[in-house]
């Protein structure tokens, strides 16, 4: 017997993996989650030597079990494949005593190409096996990357449209022209005056919207999402969680079962969660080291028990973490509070009205336990590229730079356990930024600026970003954050 997905608020909503997958959020505005996580243990020993894609496939069929092995095995491969320029897909890289584990290796040169390579195969296949013949249309906001991530994934394929929304000048240059180049007769992309969190709150509405629903249904479509809140986008980053540390093992690092620690620059909390669940399957971890930028309320919340979103709003070098809304925190909530639905909706409630709440003090002791978090400032991530660039001949991008000097601010308090930092972007995502950092300011374009960072590092930029600035712009315009929900309708008129 297949498990069942039910709601982080509403026990009673539930269905099965692929159902979940196909429509990304639940009906009550909840987040689909398996109550039985912590039972699907891995046993590690059996993982080594295996490759990728072979890890991949015994956790995505131990979670998503009502597909078919076979039906897995097929969504991996066609994931995993040249669209990867490493045969390691995620290479681990010693940096100095620590590990860096690069996980822009993908089509767009971001961590969300570990999970959007694989969603457009999970979704197709979960049409068939649920004999659904609607069409999907997929909203998401970004805050950068899963846009070109989603874009790219769902490019022309049959059956889905994507739709795409993302801060006007609150991501960089080069995420902005990958995402406004997009090729696909299927791919619709506006900016909006706003942030990320204006962006995720209003397709949250929409997904939530029953007129919009109906008129869906006439067009013979139903709403899905590549965000995080989708359980086939987190689930997929589970696995390069236990293939690092099976590296370290097969490297002599560790012996089976030692404990490591995880760094990773989050702002929705959805990287850190796929940690989360690695370690209640069975991946030996020491903490999650939840490293934030300048908003942080993630910080805040981990310290302290209390998630309070009202507060000064930054746009920082990091803008990928630029939020303050951090949608996954909910599914944590849920699994801490022993699958509490009514308190998480509780607390989701009260944070609707009120812009916070607090954890019980039982909550906090568990967050304690696991958890721990720093955040840098742009001063600091500037400084930690230059001293990691002058000091290892290693080039790091703004969020992993975050991640870095969180990792070492923990280490000087805990250096008993090896180091990894999850490396969520190539540098030439955010070359301004990084070329300043290393060689002062440069008034150039950040295209420019790309060339110079290549010339004076003699870091390869990768192919997908080396022509893009001759790309032409096909998605140019640019909304105001309450016309959104009309610029959805437009689209239900187009399809």
């Amino acid at each position: 017997m297949n498990s069942k997905f039910e709601s982080t608020r509403e026990k009673d909503i539930t269905c099965s993996a692929s159902q979940a997958v196909i429509r990304g959020i639940a009906s009550d505005g909840g987040l689909f989650v398996r109550r039985d996580m912590e039972n699907l243990k891995i046993n590690i020993s059996e993982l080594k030597g295996k490759k990728y894609t072979e890890i991949a496939e015994i956790i995505l069929s131990k979670v998503l079990d009502d597909y078919p092995e076979k039906n897995i095995k097929y969504c991996v491969e066609n994931a995993y494949d040249k669209k990867f320029n490493s045969d390691d897909i995620t290479p681990l890289v010693k940096v100095g005593n620590d590990y860096i584990l690069e996980l822009f290796h993908g089509p767009t040169s971001a961590f969300k190409d570990m999970a959007l390579s694989i969603l457009p195969y999970l979704s197709t296949e979960a049409l068939k096996l649920n004999k659904i013949k609607e069409k999907i249309l997929i909203l998401t906001a970004t805050s950068g990357d899963t846009g070109k991530a989603a874009l790219e994934g769902f490019k022309n394929i049959e059956g889905i449209k994507i739709l795409v929304f993302f801060p006007n000048d609150g991501v960089s240059k080069v995420q902005e022209k990958q995402m406004i180049t997009q090729e696909g007769n299927n791919t619709y992309v506006y900016a909006i005056n706003g942030n990320f969190d204006d962006a995720q709150s209003e397709v949250k509405k929409i997904f939530t919207d029953e007129e919009i629903k109906e008129k869906l249904k006439k067009k013979n479509y139903s709403l899905s999402s590549a965000n995080s809140i989708n359980i086939g986008r987190l689930v997929p980053q589970i696995v390069y969680y236990f293939y690092s540390y099976m590296k370290l093992v097969e490297r002599n690092e560790i012996v089976l079962g030692e404990k490591v620690n995880f760094t990773v620059p989050t702002g929705n909390f959805g990287d850190i969660l796929a940690g989360y669940y690695a370690e209640l399957m069975g991946l030996p971890v020491n903490k999650l080291i939840c490293a934030s930028n300048e908003n942080n309320v993630l910080y805040d919340f981990i310290k302290t028990g209390t998630y309070d979103r009202n507060r000064s709003f930054y746009k920082t070098l990091s803008p990928s973490m630029d939020i303050l809304i951090s949608s996954n925190l909910e599914r944590l909530i849920y699994h801490l509070s022993k699958n509490d639905n009514k308190y998480v909706k509780h607390l989701m409630a009260e944070l609707k009205s009120n812009g916070k709440y607090t954890v019980s003090q039982e909550i906090k002791n568990y967050i304690d336990n696991l958890f721990y978090a720093g955040y840098t400032t742009d001063l600091q991530t500037s400084e930690t590229i230059k001293n990691v660039y002058n000091e290892y001949n290693y080039l790091l991008d703004t969020h992993t730079a975050v991640g870095y000097n969180v990792m070492k601010e923990f280490k000087e308090k805990d250096s008993r356990h090896k180091n990894i930092v999850l490396a969520t972007a190539s540098p030439y995502k955010f070359s301004k930024a990084v070329y300043e950092s290393l060689f002062g300011e440069n008034n150039s374009d950040e295209f420019k600026i790309m060339e110079l960072l290549n010339e004076k590092t003699k870091v390869p930029i990768p192919e997908n970003l080396r022509n893009l600035k001759n790309k032409k712009d096909i998605h140019t315009s640019v909304i105001n954050k309450k016309d959104m929900k009309n610029c959805f309708e437009v689209i239900l008129w187009l399809l």
